[in-house]
């Protein structure tokens, strides 16, 4: 788990920004340069990377096209694929946590693709450090950020470039408890949006996810088994970093 306690801690009276992007489509109008940029993929690859790492896989590479995951195929990697939530014909596994929470990937290196997130990933990579976010790495993410001198931009990866539900509700839940904790502020719309938005469905929160146009495309293919674990606070708390090649665990 993550340790705070030897990392700088800025002033009191200096507040970070935190702001709220709902699109990748929109990502190129924020200037992410020095900032933390935390990508949110909640139904299912930021999820699914949170998982994976806490339960033992070594790195994740992720890769934009199902080009470059087939050519990693080719040298021997496992690969984790999917497009339109249906698994790769080539890959190992699909886009599951519960994929990895066994030893079939543990200590392995996997190349992974899917229809937003990792698109999603390939457009954050010049930020100041790119985060991978979500429900079941919430408190320790946020105990990070607190701990760190960044400003911070909230990467949802919408469904092909439109607004979701449940990245921008997350993205509420996260900006909450860092403008909460008194180091972050906010001059942001979206912010306060998605922060409004959290407040609607944070009272039942699997009630108001039955809402998402996402929610129904995984049902229709059978995969909605993770809808309450990929809701579910603090279940794998570690930090996934981006670190120009793969995804590790600070």
């Amino acid at each position: 788990m993550y340790e705070t306690k030897n990392h700088f801690r800025m002033p009191e009276n200096h507040k970070r920004s935190v702001e709220v992007c709902f699109s990748p489509a929109l990502f190129n109008t924020y200037d992410a340069s020095e900032k933390s940029i935390i990508l949110v993929d909640i139904l299912r690859a930021t999820s699914t990377i949170c998982a994976a790492l806490h339960f033992g896989v070594k790195e994740i590479i992720p890769v934009a096209t199902i080009e470059e995951a087939r050519a990693y195929k080719e040298k021997g990697y496992l690969v984790a694929g999917e497009r339109d939530g249906k698994v790769l014909d080539f890959a190992d596994f699909g886009n599951s946590p519960f994929n990895f929470m066994n030893d079939a990937a543990k200590d392995s290196s996997i190349a992974y693709t899917t229809t937003n997130g990792t698109k999603a990933i390939s457009m954050a990579v010049n930020s100041g450090e790119l985060l991978i976010g979500s429900y079941l790495n919430h408190a320790v993410l946020a105990e990070y950020l607190i701990s760190s001198t960044r400003d911070v931009i909230i990467f949802c990866s919408g469904w092909k470039n439109k607004f979701n539900l449940e990245d921008s509700l997350f993205a509420g839940a996260l900006a909450e408890t860092l403008i909460t904790s008194n180091a972050f502020t906010t001059n942001c719309d979206s912010t306060i949006a998605a922060i409004d938005l959290w407040g609607i469905a944070k009272v039942d929160l699997m009630a108001y996810i039955q809402k998402a146009a996402h929610r129904e495309r995984l049902r229709k293919l059978g995969l909605d088994d993770v809808l309450e674990y990929c809701h579910t606070l603090n279940a794998a708390p570690v930090v996934p970093y981006y670190n120009g090649t793969s995804i590790l665990k600070k």
